[in-house]
């Protein structure tokens, strides 16, 4: 999986609460839950974000609440992957399972600078920054990890295993 998009760059502790403030969590679709996504940090993310663009972070992205709305919210508002310097535990478990990519690399994040443009090669464990030419590894996902998110998260990954089962 090639992912290629825009710098949106982000400090270190980035809440749930900052990527979907809570006075949203009554919605439940997730386009009604991107159309806020970030706005209490960056008023103009949901309005200017395009489909592919990356979110770029400091430190302990997604502290705060076990809520899933986080990640659907991002994911909803067209972004193809989260690279931060760390993550908070339940925030990338969530993310894993409604198949968000989210990856570590402090060097990536340091470097990064907003608008840039990015090619992470999920499989490799590569970013690649496009705009200043420098390549940074990361973890490769394991097996299991990346057979959720290339089926769109744990919902569809059990339903294509259950499926196959059936045919087996």
């Amino acid at each position: 999986m090639t992912i290629k998009g825009h710098v949106w760059k982000y400090g270190d502790n980035v809440d749930t609460d900052a990527i979907i403030p809570a006075r949203y969590l009554n919605v439940s679709s997730t386009k009604d839950l991107a159309a806020h996504c970030m706005e209490d940090i960056d008023p103009a993310f949901a309005a200017s974000v395009k489909k592919g663009d990356i979110i770029v972070a400091g430190e302990n992205f997604g502290c705060g609440s076990s809520r899933e709305h986080a990640p659907i919210a991002i994911k909803g508002a067209g972004i193809s992957c989260v690279i931060a310097s760390s993550y908070a535990r339940i925030f990338y478990r969530n993310a894993i399972n409604i198949g968000l990519p989210i990856l570590e690399s402090a060097q990536a994040v340091r470097e990064a600078k907003k608008g840039h443009e990015l090619e992470v090669q999920i499989e490799a464990g590569t970013i690649r920054n496009l705009t200043t030419g420098k390549t940074y590894r990361t973890a490769a996902y394991p097996k299991f990890m990346l057979a959720i998110i290339n089926a769109g998260g744990l919902v569809g990954y059990t339903k294509a295993r259950i499926e196959e089962r059936r045919r087996g």
